[in-house]
């Protein structure tokens, strides 16, 4: 009797056990279960938290922007598209902005024109020809705006890198000629220089230090520049490197040349001066003088043979 009384007991006490188990096992997965899903909520609530701590423009304006980059991508000419990133790169690369990113704010800007130009025609209730004509002028404005634009800056970049050109080739020059290697004399222009051609510096010596060849390097340079003068120096580089001539003299002789072609550049300005002062002073300056000069003498004509009647 008493063995069957103590199996029953300890049965009876496992299955107990494991009932408590078997509930605090569910407590735990339910507890398991609630803290992943708390820690998912908080963590999605955090990410809305910081999307919408984002500004606007990176919410809203360029998502949309690369949307409609993707889309003008699909309808554009590749030559075109490789047309346009080399004048972003004359250009510096505004924006760090791609062809397709530049193609789709062109196209934006003028969309925005031509509704601005035809609302504000429709606003002053002009006739339908007439909101065609200002939504074309303002459309027309918006396309020559963004090649003024690529343009002008390209321009003013290539004519900074001119003008800083023959500095930093002496630099070169002497660098090299105290002993440094052509690429430690790019690393001493780049810690000595400023302006845009040192920054074009340091893409080069970056890639130079990545394991492009000298030659595949300068290259790239004149092609990022556009500048003749650079074009010229990169060519006579690599030349001298295919043939082994001592860089020294080289770039020496590139320094001077490029001296000499600003000091003429410089005299073809001065030479064209007069020419151009010739438009204000024709059409502002004598005007003003005759009005001043014959301006009383007219007044007494007029008094003379006029004022008598």
């Amino acid at each position: 009797m008493l063995p069957v009384l103590i199996i029953t007991f300890l049965f009876a006490c496992t299955l107990v056990i494991a009932f408590f188990q078997s509930l605090f096992r569910e407590q735990d997965e339910l507890a398991r279960r609630l803290k992943k899903f708390t820690a998912s909520q908080v963590r999605q609530k955090q990410q809305e938290e910081d999307e919408l701590s984002k500004p606007f423009s990176e919410r809203v304006i360029w998502p949309f922007i690369g949307w409609f980059s993707t889309l003008v991508t699909r309808f554009t000419p590749g030559h075109s598209r490789e047309k346009l990133q080399q004048a972003l790169q004359f250009a510096g690369n505004p924006g760090n902005l791609k062809a397709s990113e530049y193609q789709a704010l062109h196209f934006l800007l003028i969309a925005v024109l031509l509704l601005l130009g035809w609302g504000l025609a429709w606003v002053t209730r002009k006739g339908f020809l007439e909101q065609v004509a200002m939504a074309f002028l303002l459309g027309l404005i918006g396309y020559l705006l963004g090649k003024v634009y690529l343009s002008t800056r390209t321009r003013q970049r290539q004519m900074a890198m001119q003008k800083e050109l023959p500095d930093v080739l002496d630099l070169l020059t002497v660098s090299v000629e105290a002993g440094l290697g052509f690429d430690a004399a790019i690393l001493r222009v780049v810690e000595k220089s400023k302006g845009v051609l040192a920054k074009e510096f340091v893409t080069t010596l970056q890639e130079l230090q990545m394991g492009k060849s000298r030659r595949e390097a300068l290259r790239d340079l004149g092609k990022r520049t556009g500048v003749d003068d650079i074009l010229t120096f990169v060519g006579a580089m690599i030349q001298a490197d295919q043939l082994g001539v001592s860089i020294t003299k080289i770039l020496r002789t590139q320094a001077d040349q490029v001296r000499i072609k600003r000091r003429q550049r410089v005299e073809e300005k001065a030479m064209k001066a007069p020419i151009k002062m010739l438009i204000p002073l024709v059409f502002f300056i004598f005007p003003s003088i005759f009005i001043v000069l014959l301006g009383p003498a007219a007044i007494q004509i007029y008094k003379q043979f006029l004022g008598g009647r």
